[in-house]
């Protein structure tokens, strides 16, 4: 089949769970002998052109700057919705299907238009869906609400869509998506087999992500401090980078951490899986997450999880607590710290809960599950 993927980011070039996926679907799709075009933004620079397997990658427009006081601007994603609106009204009918990830709302409005033309059909990856509060608490009255407004309409015109998480599948019906979302198995991508963890440190604690304002890195730094009042030998590694970086490194100074907290940088995946190997735990404050990827990848390494429970994190249904990891009930520094003090107190015996619950899961969890998902759709 031809399949065009669309989605304004691309792994390396940026770091995130839904690139990363759309990433290795690529490869993966590419690999059983699918023509495979990816559109995005262009996040590089020239003559450091992205290469994938077997995958056309076209940088429609160039990046910009998409975040703005740990925002998301709305200029690179308009520009890019418009971009992707002309390739597909030209080239549309070069393509079977156009599978797009949901947010921004833009390309998505621009692949509805040039559907007509273009004759190709419509798939939509829903990482997350937001409340009308939501949206006016991270943008504003007018703004969120226009926001809203725009995912509402993204979410009844008329596509296949899928989601990673319940919750996201729940809220979609609760929006007026006209159907049943398909809800696909997973989508990490590694070994089957866990992976025995060499050289644990049983007093570090590591974060990989981004950092912007959602994932609420303030919280887990002051939780972190408020668990190394009882275990002082606690040490923690923040990896990945982002608007929110320079007011993070003032809190941690701000805390007399700087000793304790490490700011590792963007690393390559195997640096960061070899962080994790050699974790106590992998913790996470986010306050919005459509997976939750990192714990799957934490727990192929008997690594346990500490995540955050909220309205708007489906992390939280990938961890069992006393089991691969443990939940705080919110992001106080009290609740965060007391999970991190859960998890590295309960070392070994965890480690060993956490890879069985990798055993079982892994291959109801595995990339290639969905890629059959999608394919028998496609085909449909």
């Amino acid at each position: 089949m031809r399949i065009c993927l669309v989605y304004d980011h691309l792994y390396p070039q940026t770091i995130g769970g839904a690139e990363r996926w759309l990433r290795d679907l690529a490869v993966h799709l590419a690999a059983g002998g699918h023509d495979v075009t990816y559109l995005t933004m262009r996040h590089w620079q020239p003559g450091a052109e992205p290469s994938l397997p077997g995958v056309r990658v076209l940088g429609l427009v160039a990046a910009g700057d998409v975040y703005a006081d740990t925002r998301r601007t709305i200029g690179p994603p308009v520009r890019f919705g418009l971009a992707v609106a002309r390739h597909l009204l030209r080239r549309g009918r070069d393509y079977d299907v156009v599978h797009a990830g949901s947010f921004p709302y833009f390309p998505l409005l621009g692949a509805a238009l040039a559907r007509r033309r273009g004759r190709y059909e419509l798939e939509i990856e829903w990482y997350e869906v937001w409340t009308r509060t939501y949206w006016r608490r991270y943008a504003g009255t007018v703004v969120g609400t226009a926001g809203w407004l725009v995912q509402r309409a993204c979410v009844r015109m008329p596509h296949r869509a899928y989601c990673l998480a319940q919750l996201t599948a729940r809220r979609l019906i609760a929006e007026g998506y006209r159907g049943e979302p398909v809800v696909l198995p997973g989508i990490y991508g590694g070994s089957r087999t866990a992976r025995n963890g060499e050289g644990v440190d049983p007093a570090r604690v590591v974060y990989a992500g981004r950092h912007v304002h959602e994932k609420r890195l303030d919280a887990l730094v002051r939780g972190f401090a408020s668990a190394r009042q009882q275990r002082p030998d606690l040490r923690l590694e923040l990896y990945g980078d982002g608007p929110d970086r320079q007011r993070i490194r003032e809190i941690v100074q701000e805390l007399d951490l700087s000793d304790a907290i490490e700011f590792a940088g963007r690393r390559s995946e195997q640096d960061i899986a070899a962080a994790f190997a050699r974790a106590a735990c992998v913790a996470t404050a986010s306050e919005r997450e459509g997976y939750g990827l990192i714990v799957v990848e934490a727990a192929a390494h008997g690594t346990p999880s500490v995540v955050v429970a909220g309205p708007d994190n489906a992390a939280t249904e990938l961890v069992q607590e006393t089991v691969n990891g443990a939940i705080a009930a919110d992001a106080s520094a009290e609740q965060v710290g007391a999970a991190i003090l859960r998890v590295v107190d309960a070392g070994p015996t965890l480690r060993r809960s956490t890879k069985r619950w990798f055993a079982e899961t892994a291959d109801t969890l595995r990339l290639d599950r969905s890629l059959d998902v999608l394919l028998e759709s496609y085909a449909a």
